[in-house]
Formats: structure tokens, sequence, C-alpha cells
């Protein structure tokens, strides 16, 4: 038998890791929901449009994102079974939306302004909603919460470095709300950490 033998180290102290590898994006095509953005539908009271614009680390938009989102009723009370699809109950709540970004890397949703969720241990969180954001060159889809007002009493709120809450805040616009994703750069979005362990 033959032995062959070579020698890497100058290979691998050069060569450095090979780069990230990504699949996709499949998002307009790969994950059809039927309601997609109508968390309520138009005609409930107090309906209102959360909207925005995805931004990559260079300030353009990302036309090819998935921005999902779900949350509380206007009494804070979630909707079915958490993990679980299903239809919405009679006053039209659905508790989840999703919504693909346009070319401009716009998104939008009808939903309403959900009321106050307690955490595990009681303490009253500000009204917000969570957001997930799915795109191209993303390895893992990043989550943030969309907070209506400032509210120093809230937990994970009041975790954030002032200079930072901003960025998790929506701002009143005519219709309803604007809140902006930043994906990268200065002024990057807060996202959570859900897949620590």
């Amino acid at each position: 038998m033959t032995e062959y033998t070579y020698d890497v180290t100058d290979v691998a102290a050069s060569a450095g890791p090979t780069p990230s590898q990504t699949v996709g994006p499949f998002f307009h095509m790969a994950l059809p929901y039927d309601a997609g953005p109508a968390v309520v539908g138009p005609e409930r009271p107090g309906a209102l449009t959360l909207h925005g614009y995805v931004y990559d680390g260079e300030g353009a938009g990302v036309p090819d994102a998935l921005v999902e989102v779900w949350q509380a009723d206007e009494e804070g009370a979630f909707c079915g079974t958490p993990g679980v699809y299903e239809e919405p109950d009679a006053t039209g709540f659905r508790g989840f939306g999703r919504s693909a970004t346009d070319e401009h890397g716009h998104y939008a949703f009808t939903t309403v302004r959900p009321g106050a969720v307690p955490t595990t241990d009681g303490a009253a969180q500000a009204p917000h909603l969570a957001m997930s954001v799915f795109a191209r060159g993303m390895l893992r889809r990043v989550v943030t919460r969309v907070y209506f007002a400032p509210d120093d009493a809230d937990p994970l709120l009041a975790a954030v470095d002032e200079d930072r809450r901003a960025t998790l805040l929506a701002t009143r616009d005519e219709g309803g709300y604007r809140f902006d994703v930043r994906l990268q750069g200065p002024d990057e979005t807060v996202f959570l950490d859900v897949f620590a362990r």
C-alpha cells in the first residue's frame, strides 16, 4: 500500500474560513398565507395600518424580504393555540400576519394596537407586537419588538440602552404607525436573541 502525504501547513494558515452560503430566497413563492398581511379585517373598529421599510446595511430597501408579525388583541389576549394556525375567531382577529416587501422594501399590515400582556411573573409589558424578518443573505431570521409608545416600566424596553430604544418604537403617521427595520449599520434595529439556550 502506497502512503500519500500532503503538507497543508502553509495552505491552512493563509486560506481562512470558507464564505457563508445561503439558500433562496424563496419567500414570495414558498410561504403562501391566505390572510397575508391582515391581522384583522379592515372593517374592525380600531383597525390601523402598520407599515414601513426593510433596509440593508447600505440603506437600500430590501425588495425580497418577508415580514411576519404576531400579537395580542386590544385586551391583551392571544388567539388560538401557540404554534397552530386556526381560523380567526368571530371578531376576525388572527393574531398573525405575513407581508412580503415590494420592490422598494415596503411592507404593510392591517392590525390593531395590542393591549398590555403580563410577563410570566405578572409584570406589565407595554403594548407591542413581535416581528420577524427573513431576508437574503441571512442564515436566520431576525426578531424584534414593535412598541407603540415609550414605556420605562416595560422590562425589555427598560433593559435596552436609552440611545437604542428608538429603534423599537413605531411612529404615528396618517392612518396608523410606521416602523422601519434596519438590518445593519449605525441605526440597526435592536434584535432579540430568541435562539439562545
